[in-house]
């Protein structure tokens, strides 16, 4: 348990805002229910991403953006053009 709970104290060095989107795209990802997932299985959450940001025009960017951030921080693998794993 606190291993998990230390894995997320990079969250701390990040805006409310950067935060938030890491949350709710980790969160997307969490609910597709699988470890590996495609890019496109992300993008199925636009619309909802979209109305918790009104004000972001550029909603896939961002996806993708958050992603490769989670990517960084050792949360997911890039294993193929698109396509992710999550690390357990």
């Amino acid at each position: 348990m606190l291993q998990e709970w230390s894995r997320t104290l990079f969250l701390r060095k990040e805006s409310l805002d950067a935060r938030g989107w890491l949350i709710e795209v980790l969160k997307c990802v969490e609910s597709l229910g699988k470890l590996e997932f495609t890019l496109d299985d992300v993008y199925a959450f636009d619309r909802h991403l979209s109305l918790l940001y009104p004000g972001n025009q550029n909603v896939r960017p961002k996806i993708r953006q958050q992603l490769q951030f989670l990517r960084d921080q050792g949360f997911l693998e890039f294993i193929a053009r698109g396509r992710y794993r999550l690390k357990t």
